[in-house]
C-alpha cells in the first residue's frame, strides 16, 4: 500500500491494545501510529474520560493525531480534532434511576473484603458511570494488586452478575472495563455508539484487549460492521496490524 486508502479504518482500545493500563503511550507505539495514519485512517474509542485518555496520549494534542477520537464509548466525539458531539447519562437516565443505582453500587461495595480501599468508588462521566471496588485513587502498586485478586476472586464478574440481577428491570448494561473497574450504561451506549459517527468507512477493523462475553470490547468487538481483532498487549496490537497491512 502506497497511497492513503480512506475507506478503510483502523479503531483502537486505548487500555491494554494502545497503552498498558493507565499507563502513558510509548514513543514506538506513537511513532507506528503516525506512520499507520500515512496508510488508513486511525481511529481510537475509550472507555474513560477525554482527560485520562489525554493524559495517557501525552496530552491535548493527541486530539488532532486521529481522524476519530472517541472517550467514553463514543459520547464524547471528536473529528480531527473539532467536537462533534456530547451525551449526558444523567438527563438519559433521570435522577430517580441515578439515585437508586448509586444507593445500591454503594451498599454493595460496603461489604466487600479487599486488600485495600481506597478513594472514589463511583465516578460520573458524560457517557457512563463507572464504578470501582478498590477506588479510583489507588496507587499504581494498589491497582495490579487488586487485579490479580480480582483475577482469582471474581470480585468484578460477581459485581457485574449481582447488579444484572438488581438492574433486570432496567436497560442498564454492566461491563467490566479495564483492570479495576465496571462500566455502567444504557443500552446501546457501549462502544458501537462510536459507529454511528464513522458510517463512510467500508471497512472498519477494530483492535481490543477485553474482547470476551462481559469485556467493554465485546459489543463491539461482535458487530457486524466491524472485523474484530482481539490483541494481548501493546506489543501485541502492534504485530497484528502489521500483519494485517502486509495482508492487504
Amino acid at each position: 500500500m502506497t497511497a492513503r486508502d480512506e475507506s478503510v479504518c483502523f479503531l483502537f482500545d486505548v487500555d491494554g491494545t494502545l497503552t498498558a493500563p493507565r499507563q502513558r503511550i510509548t514513543k514506538e507505539m506513537d511513532d507506528f501510529l503516525c506512520d499507520l495514519r500515512k496508510k488508513v485512517s486511525v481511529c481510537l474509542v475509550g472507555g474513560s474520560d477525554q482527560d485520562k485518555i489525554l493524559e495517557q496520549l501525552g496530552g491535548e494534542e493527541a486530539l488532532n493525531h486521529f481522524d476519530y477520537f472517541f472517550s467514553e464509548n463514543g459520547l464524547v466525539a471528536y473529528k480531527k480534532g473539532e467536537l462533534l458531539a456530547r451525551a449526558n447519562i444523567q438527563k438519559h437516565l433521570g435522577e430517580e434511576l441515578v439515585q437508586r443505582f448509586i444507593n445500591y453500587a454503594l451498599a454493595y461495595l460496603s461489604k466487600l473484603e479487599l486488600p485495600v480501599k481506597r478513594g472514589t468508588f463511583i465516578e460520573f462521566r458524560s457517557g457512563l458511570i463507572n464504578v470501582c471496588p478498590v477506588g479510583r485513587s489507588c496507587s499504581q502498586a494498589e491497582r495490579t494488586q487488586f487485579f490479580e485478586f480480582d483475577q482469582k476472586n471474581k470480585i468484578r464478574e460477581n459485581m457485574v452478575s449481582a447488579m444484572r440481577k438488581e438492574f433486570a428491570d432496567t436497560d442498564l448494561i454492566f461491563a467490566i472495563g479495564g483492570q479495576i473497574s465496571v462500566d455502567v450504561f444504557p443500552k446501546g451506549w457501549d462502544k458501537t455508539y462510536c459507529l454511528n459517527y464513522i458510517k463512510e468507512y467500508k471497512t472498519i477493523r477494530f483492535f481490543g484487549d477485553k474482547t470476551m462475553p462481559g469485556g467493554n470490547d465485546h459489543e463491539i468487538f461482535e458487530d457486524p460492521r466491524t472485523i474484530g481483532y482481539t490483541v494481548t498487549s501493546p506489543e501485541n496490537t502492534r504485530k497484528q496490524v502489521t500483519e494485517v497491512l502486509n495482508s492487504l
